[in-house]
């Protein structure tokens, strides 16, 4: 398995401490069956900034650490881009900013409790740069959860999602799990990914999640998951099943 979203990379932001944890977390991660992740440290979120230079040291490090242990995990680069009012500014300088893996895929984080109106054009700037924008765990935006349509239309301009694993199985509260499958059900969701920070309180569990995947969506849509989290890696075209809209929704009630 292929994991596109954790917080590997040790002293960059909220997730491993230090390298001693984060070697752990790789060898849980192993363990789960997952052989390849893209640590992805927030950037420019208000906490956080990260540049190239940084990432690009800390895999490298992390690699030689897990390689003279023997932990079998390939570590890649990514980042989880703030879609922020100066993410514009940001994308026209490439230190800023870096895709999955090397692919073409941007992964970015929206506030909370809102997405930002720009957000549909930052998905269009992305495809002027040839990239495409993945929105990151949109199940915990209390915009998108009382209005999912607000992803549709963001799928229909050409974004795709991510869904996180301890989402689908509950470990943030049914409201939270019940959006996680609100999404998929109406392919919106194309990608499910950890959002790893630690061992225990948020640990891999991809697995599971897949297992889960299987059980309420079908065998069919977990392979769909699985192809496309190998496409990001390998550069290629992620699967886009035809988005289904929805009925409009007056209440919101999904606060996290």
């Amino acid at each position: 398995m292929i994991d596109l979203h954790c917080h590997i990379l040790p002293g960059l932001d909220d997730g491993a401490r230090d390298e001693d944890e984060a070697v752990e977390m790789a060898r849980q991660a192993a363990a789960d069956g997952i052989r390849t992740v893209v640590a992805t440290p927030h950037h420019r979120n208000g906490r956080f900034v990260n540049g190239r230079s940084a990432w690009d040291t800390a895999v490298r490090k992390l690699t030689g650490r897990l390689a003279a242990e023997g932990v079998p995990l390939r570590v890649l680069p990514g980042q989880e881009l703030h879609c922020g009012e100066r993410i514009f500014e940001w994308l026209q300088d490439e230190e800023e900013w870096l895709p999955l893996g090397g692919s073409k895929y941007v992964l970015l984080e929206f506030p909370p409790g809102d997405v930002p109106a720009h957000a549909a054009e930052v998905v269009h700037e992305l495809a002027v740069l040839g990239c495409t924008a993945v929105v990151a765990h949109p199940e915990h935006n209390r915009r998108i959860a009382a209005e999912p349509d607000t992803l549709y239309r963001l799928v229909e301009a050409g974004a795709l999602a991510q869904v996180t694993s301890l989402s689908l199985m509950g470990r943030h509260g049914p409201r939270v799990r019940s959006t996680a499958l609100e999404l998929c059900r109406r392919n919106l969701v194309h990608f499910v990914a950890t959002d790893a920070h630690n061992r225990r309180w948020r640990p891999f569990l991809l697995r599971e999640a897949y297992e889960r995947v299987r059980r309420e969506l079908g065998e069919e849509r977990a392979r769909m998951y699985l192809r496309n989290a190998e496409a990001v890696v390998a550069g290629e075209e992620a699967e886009r099943p035809e988005p289904l809209p929805g009925k409009r929704r007056w209440w919101r009630l999904w606060a996290r």
